[in-house]
């Protein structure tokens, strides 16, 4: 996302961006769409003069305390850590509701697509929904690993699947570096 947005800030890109899903999770993107699955995704803002007005890029870091009252309730709803939750989200997305990932996570805990329709996330991009599947894929884990929070992050980063091939943290500097920071951060908004 951040290079069709660094493409759109720098002029190198002059066309409405099209995005299409397959089933599978697979992502596809173009200026020039080859069929009717492909929905507007990003409008270039120098051709429409109402969006140039309007548009405004989401703030990267958003203010933690807009999403309080939504974190305090998921939180006390599975029995999560609401500076833990905060830590996962700070880390996953910086606070940015719009977050999409390389990968195709999405919304403020970055939910892949397959888990979030695992959890009956209606709409990853909505702060609301997301933070509730997010906050029960963590309780889903807190007990999968008997409350250890450090393999419950190592498996929201690389996969359930890979803790339990390892028996611990995978051997991946990215897991390593995402647990330390998540707990991290949560000592900080302790």
């Amino acid at each position: 996302m951040w290079l069709l947005v660094a493409l759109s800030a720098s002029g190198a890109a002059r066309a409405d961006i099209y995005r299409f899903e397959e089933p599978d999770g697979t992502l596809h993107f173009t200026d020039t769409p080859m069929d009717k699955r492909f929905k507007v995704f990003m409008k270039d803002i120098r051709k429409d003069q109402k969006l140039r007005t309007a548009f405004k890029l989401p703030g990267f870091a958003r203010n933690p305390a807009q999403f309080e009252p939504i974190i305090s309730s998921c939180s006390r709803e599975f029995g999560v850590d609401s500076a833990l939750v905060k830590a996962v989200i700070h880390a996953e997305s910086g606070y940015n509701p719009n977050a999409v990932s390389p990968k195709g996570a999405q919304g403020l805990m970055q939910l892949m697509p397959k888990t979030a329709q695992g959890l009956k996330v209606a709409d990853c991009l909505n702060p609301s929904d997301n933070i509730r599947g997010g906050v029960r894929y963590l309780r889903f884990l807190l007990d999968t690993f008997k409350g250890n929070e450090s393999l419950a992050l190592a498996a929201y980063n690389s996969g359930l699947n890979r803790v339990a091939k390892y028996g611990g943290i995978p051997p991946y500097p990215e897991t390593q570096d995402y647990v330390a920071k998540v707990l991290s951060y949560r000592n900080n908004y302790r």
